[in-house]
């Protein structure tokens, strides 16, 4: 095949001249890939060697250990199902060839595997439970293993995928570093539009990084980057945690890291952070079903109530009487042994200080929704958002970005959205959020591009550091 050179594994591992290649893309088609085999050391060296193994070792251990399963979410289950509808038994094996199946309508699944794991031959086995066909086991196909049946198709497969990939993709350009913005192109309220990503994209390149999208499919591609950038909603029960911590286990630069995402997932955690970082903030309580009773006297009403873990103004009622406290109360407390309860404070609009490494970076005033106590009201369709109006710091009350400042600090270095409330001469802070909206119509209004070039300079400026064993990761 034009472009390809077929080259025997321990030729690869020995030969001087494969460690003197530049830049090369390295399909394993070992027969096996455990632990210190041949078929290991080929990804292993290929990676050291700045080339860019199928699959990766990384992944490879993923293979064993089912860590990569855990990111695979509803819409792969649905898929699946979806798939083998027609199939009669309770075990089903899918071979997976540089992306494809010899069956067509097994295409689909079988690319999502591939973008996965990246193992150009493999098979996945997949066993129907109560609930519905499930993936148990990932493994490699021996070359020799491949049915005779199979093998024109094969290689009709690998002639296809090999033009593909040499025709159509352009030649990277030699970076200093590879950044991943992981995003989900089919969230309806991502925290960055798509002109925000290319922003960003184009911060990173003049700057001298390749910055690329990924999406959760990718996650066994996270070894191929020195940084991870997070613009999808997090949560510590969702796939972007599961990134995230991949993403530092590899030494990777990543925004948000899991300690923020952990630490700013949860309210209850907040409220006790906050209290013992002497943050102003509204009177706040930790409901449990033993105080329930003392709540409304104490804060009074209308009074505020939250999920620990919801975000984007859900799962938080205002609760105008005892009786509707009471029901939100026990409600929220089915599923979580404590909830917030705050006092209420209405405002026109909520301050939004971005912090990132600590520093003020840009400022918003964050109006309430029409006819809504939220700058969100998702309970309607039209006007669900208020206005954002982007300002200059020095524009900003000097007490709300140094109350800001204060807040985010014990959160960690990374990217906040500290959310306050200005009233009379106090900052009281509502909430500090990991991975806060940055658009590009918004947030970005007043600083423009001059926005994601900081958060790029950050980026540089971490890789940098951890180039010279400054930082720790």
């Amino acid at each position: 095949m034009p472009g390809v050179e077929v080259v025997a594994a321990r030729d690869y591992l020995t030969n001087p001249r494969y460690s003197e290649i530049r830049r090369a893309r390295v399909f394993n088609l070992c027969r096996s890939y455990r632990y210190q085999s041949a078929g290991y050391y080929v990804s292993l060296l290929a990676t050291a060697r700045g080339h860019v193994p199928r699959p990766s070792a990384s992944t490879i251990r993923d293979m064993s250990s089912r860590t990569i399963f855990d990111v695979l979410g509803d819409d792969f289950d649905a898929l699946v199902n979806r798939a083998f509808a027609r199939i009669k038994g309770d075990k089903f094996e899918l071979s997976v060839y540089f992306g494809r199946n010899t069956a067509k309508r097994y295409d689909r699944l079988a690319l999502r595997l591939y973008n996965l794991f990246e193992a150009p031959l493999m098979r996945a086995v997949f066993r129907r439970r109560a609930d519905g066909w499930q993936l148990t086991s990932v493994a490699p196909v021996p070359t020799s293993e491949i049915p005779d049946s199979h093998r024109a198709t094969v290689a009709a497969f690998a002639r296809e995928y090999f033009a593909r990939k040499s025709g159509s993709r352009k030649r990277k350009s030699v970076s200093r570093y590879d950044l991943a913005i992981l995003h989900d192109p089919a969230n309806a309220d991502p925290p960055t539009d798509p002109r925000g990503l290319a922003n960003f994209i184009k911060a990173a390149s003049e700057l001298g990084m390749a910055a690329e999208l990924i999406t959760k499919d990718d996650y066994g591609r996270l070894a191929e980057f020195d940084a991870l950038f997070i613009r999808e909603t997090t949560n510590v029960d969702h796939y972007t945690y599961r990134f995230s911590r991949r993403a530092t286990q590899l030494g990777l630069v990543v925004v948000d890291d899991p300690e923020s995402i952990v630490r700013c997932s949860n309210k209850v955690f907040q409220a006790e952070l906050l209290a013992r970082s002497g943050v102003p903030s509204p009177k706040t309580l930790v409901v449990h079903k033993g105080n329930i009773d003392e709540v409304v006297a104490e804060l009074g009403l209308p009074c505020v109530l939250k999920e620990p873990d919801g975000s984007y103004s859900t799962g938080v009622v205002k609760a105008s009487t005892r009786e509707e406290f009471e029901a939100a109360a026990n409600a929220y407390l089915e599923n979580s042994e404590l909830v917030i309860a705050q006092e209420f404070l209405r405002t026109d609009f909520d301050w939004r200080i971005g912090i990132f490494e600590g520093q003020p970076l840009y400022a918003c005033k964050y109006h309430m929704a029409k006819s809504h106590w939220q700058i969100m009201n998702w309970s309607t369709k039209r006007n669900r958002y208020g206005s954002v109006e982007a300002l200059p710091l020095e524009d900003v009350p000097p007490v709300v970005v140094k109350t800001a400042v204060k807040a985010a600090r014990p959160f960690g270095d990374g990217l906040y959205g500290v959310d306050l409330k200005h009233v009379g001469r106090r900052a009281m802070v509502i909430e500090v959020n990991d991975n806060p909206t940055i658009e590009s119509y918004n947030e970005a209004r007043f600083l423009g591009q001059e926005l994601f070039s900081r958060v790029m300079q950050g980026f540089l400026r971490r890789l940098e550091q951890r180039a010279r064993g400054d930082l720790r990761v």
